[in-house]
């Protein structure tokens, strides 16, 4: 790492706030019909935020369409409690999947290096099935935004390798 790098590093933020949004169409006919789906990566975030100090302060489930989620989005950076915000799922390559194309318009600075790196990684454990992951992050009013694929292996590799590690570093520059 450079010098300037670890340098903003260290007056970076340790523990953030963050609200988590699940997009999923079947989860949220479960919960309609008055099920409690499973929600694995919702787990694994919440565990793997907790443990490195942050705190999850707002958590939602959102169908697959891009006017409930441009809708709940924007009601998340409103939240001054809320100062970085991951989505997981609708980012595949289906009619369906929204995510992608409905947050892209709205970030007010893209991130397109944690797309690259989250899909090189992926890569590596993966392999060419890669090609198909679809993840961005960028800012929005100044909050940290992640918009990650649904899977529990996908969510736990951005977390570990690109979220926890970058996280303050991205939010102490929105704050500048």
């Amino acid at each position: 790492m450079s010098k300037s790098a670890a340098e903003h590093k260290a007056k970076a933020p340790i523990r953030l706030r963050f609200a988590l949004l699940t997009i999923s169409t079947s989860r949220y006919e479960e919960v309609k019909a008055g099920k409690s789906p499973e929600n694995p990566s919702g787990e694994i975030l919440t565990k793997l935020l907790e443990e490195a100090g942050h705190k999850i302060v707002y958590s939602d489930l959102v169908t697959d369409d891009s006017n409930t989620i441009r809708r709940s989005l924007k009601k998340i950076v409103e939240m001054p409690e809320v100062e970085a915000v991951i989505t997981f799922g609708g980012t595949g390559i289906a009619k369906t999947d929204v995510t992608i194309e409905t947050i892209t318009p709205l970030l007010d600075k893209e991130l397109p290096g944690f797309g690259e790196i989250f899909r090189k990684l992926s890569y590596d454990d993966i392999g060419s099935a890669a090609i198909i992951t679809r993840a961005t992050a960028g800012l929005i009013a100044g909050k940290a935004v992640f918009c990650l694929p649904g899977s529990p292996q996908a969510v736990k590799l951005a977390v570990k390798k690109l979220i926890i590690p970058e996280v303050g570093h991205m939010v102490k520059h929105a704050r500048d």
